[in-house]
């Protein structure tokens, strides 16, 4: 396992970090990420031209040298501070032998400048310079990243902070985080392995022994039925993630676990730490034992203050948490991969050289009933039916009894799902028969840990969001998937399959409803416009990524006021590639 620490290394690391030491390897890493972070009115230059070169260039990943695709020799690539009221002016430059892009994920901007290619721009050809020009109408945490082809997978990508216009950052200092999975392999490579093999990178799989385990505590019958629908459905219940630590190398700024980035604090110190989940596939679950944190903004908005102890993290995702350190000690910062194959972590320390106890990875997590959406429903028997519907085995929910545990009545609730007669033609390969609200459930792996992980019920918008007006019109769409020979697409039609865009009119008030009808977590991101999340909550909280669990049905309320032509896709890198992208054109 990548993430295996090796003692020896550790050691080394540990005795070589003096003063001086510290100092050459903070050069290696981007300059943005240097342990002092950045403190509460430090200068701030607004209005200047902003200059970013794409290249390929040779760097140390980990213990080896890679080939990543870096941004001003940097990878990930420069944070990019910008200020609120202010006019954006980047430069990007392409070196690379092949077309290139940048989106900027989570910005309101006009639809030319948004950076995918084929949707709102050409791209930008080898040896070309696109000169980027918005206005900046928003605050937070932001992050870009290419749009083009695998290109994400190979660190193209860096993070974007967006002061207030008060200059105010809600802390004494701040420290940015960029999360990311790094592979040698080709990304195409990675790809075909996907396509020829169910569970390629799935080293998790349930052993033989395993299964003596199972008949021994539960029976020969329930084992056997559990086994057999696993198997109607060609997946195993630990197909979490879809590329895992057996490939990747889990990074936090560019640095691995046996690098340890680390980030100063003085205690006493209120501390800002935005985190952005920039993976291609890899969902983290984030935590720093032994202090509390207070979030304070999702995907850069604001929000009502939440304290917590832990958070998941999905792919494009971005949480702003506030610490506050008493002790004179090291805290590790913990980024766990979902699935629990691997692991980054980093140190936040009032001493360069300081290190904590690291927790260990927890155990490998399997799908079970609760993860597919049923959590909360009596069973008259734990295997008897399954809210999703494997189309050749014609499941049947209706002897489940409904025992949900929402306080608040969701909108979404009472929307009456529609599949079409064909469950969605051969790209889906299951459909949710009962799909249900799971957005106060912390996620697999989480149900039963004994501290306070954020859930999506937990935001609450810090205000009122300027329309409030109810929707006019529905939106109805299914995410569909056929794992075996992965397929992805909405509605059971891949991006090259679908006959026009999605049509948002512009100026409505619309309500989207997602309806995940696949056995994979999926975070699901909108360009140019926000969605607010319906979680009983008000002010909504709004989103520009929302993840979707096995089973799970949620609505969002959004205003399109944004013409033009929008990308709308899964962001795991390759179910966008494999076809779950569609175009929102809003006229």
């Amino acid at each position: 396992m990548n993430n295996e620490f090796n003692k020896g290394r550790r050691k080394f690391i540990k005795s070589a970090f003096t003063a001086a030491s510290a100092l050459a390897i903070a050069k290696v890493a981007p300059t943005w990420a240097a342990p002092q972070g950045r403190s509460f009115k430090d200068q701030i230059l607004t209005n200047d031209e902003i200059d970013l070169t794409i290249a390929k260039s040779p760097l140390l990943v980990g213990n080896k040298v890679g080939a990543p695709i870096t941004i001003n020799g940097q990878m990930p690539g420069p944070l990019i501070r910008l200020k609120e009221g202010q006019r954006a002016k980047l430069n990007v430059t392409n070196r690379l032998s092949e077309d290139t892009s940048i989106h900027w994920h989570g910005i309101i901007l006009p639809e030319n400048m948004d950076g995918v290619p084929g949707v709102s721009f050409e791209g930008i050809k080898p040896g070309r310079t696109f000169k980027y020009r918005y206005d900046v109408e928003q605050n937070g945490t932001y992050w870009y990243h290419s749009h083009s082809g695998l290109q994400e997978q190979l660190g193209h990508l860096g993070p974007l902070v967006i002061e207030p216009k008060d200059g105010d950052i809600g802390a004494d200092r701040e420290h940015t985080i960029i999360l990311s999975d790094w592979t040698f392999e080709d990304p195409d490579t990675v790809f075909r392995n996907l396509k020829v093999a169910e569970g390629y990178y799935n080293y998790q799989k349930r052993t033989i022994f395993e299964t003596f385990e199972d008949v021994r505590q539960q029976g020969l019958e329930k084992t056997w039925k559990q086994r057999e629908m696993w198997g109607q459905m060609r997946m195993s219940p630990r197909d979490i993630a879809d590329v895992t630590g057996s490939t990747y190398t889990y990074l936090m700024n560019g640095r691995d676990s046996q690098m340890n980035w680390s980030a100063l604090f003085k205690p006493g110190e209120k501390v800002r730490l935005r985190i952005i989940n920039g993976s291609a596939m890899s969902y983290f679950d984030v935590r720093i034992p032994g202090l509390e944190m207070t979030v304070v903004a999702a995907d850069g908005q604001p929000i009502k203050p939440v304290s917590i102890d832990e958070f998941r993290i999905g792919v494009a995702e971005v949480y702003d948490v506030i610490v506050q350190p008493r002790k004179n000690q090291a805290y590790t910062i913990f980024a766990e991969s979902f699935d629990r194959s691997g692991y980054v972590r980093g140190t936040l320390t009032p001493e360069m050289g300081l290190e904590a106890e690291v927790p260990e990875l927890r155990p490998a997590v399997e799908r079970g009933m609760a993860a597919m959406g049923m959590g909360a429903m009596a069973m008259s028997g734990d295997m008897k039916g399954n809210s999703m519907n494997m189309k050749h085995m014609g499941g049947n929910n209706s002897h489940m009894t409904h025992k949900m545990t929402h306080k608040k009545e969701l909108p979404v609730e009472n929307i009456k799902i529609k599949h079409r007669e064909s469950g969605h033609g051969a790209g889906a390969a299951m459909i949710a028969t009962n799909p249900v609200s799971r957005l106060h459930e912390p996620g697999i792996g989480l149900e039963d840990v004994d501290h306070k992980v954020l859930v999506y019920t937990d935001l609450v918008g810090a205000h009122e969001w300027p329309d409030t007006r109810e929707p006019e019109r529905q939106i109805e769409l299914h995410l569909t998937g056929h794992m075996e020979r992965y397929m992805w697409s909405f509605d059971g039609k891949k991006f090259t399959e679908v006959d026009g865009p999605v049509q948002f009119h512009h100026g409505e008030r619309l309500r989207l409803v997602m309806v995940n009808d696949t056995m994979m977590d999926h975070p699901i991101h909108l360009h140019g416009m926000w969605m607010e999340l319906e979680n009983g909550q008000y002010p909504r909280p709004r989103k520009h990524t929302i993840s979707l669990k096995p089973s799970e049905k949620v609505s969002l309320l959004i205003t399109a006021d944004a013409p033009g032509s929008w990308a709308f896709h899964c962001h795991l890198l390759y179910h966008m590639k494999a076809g779950m992208f569609r175009v929102v054109n809003v006229a």
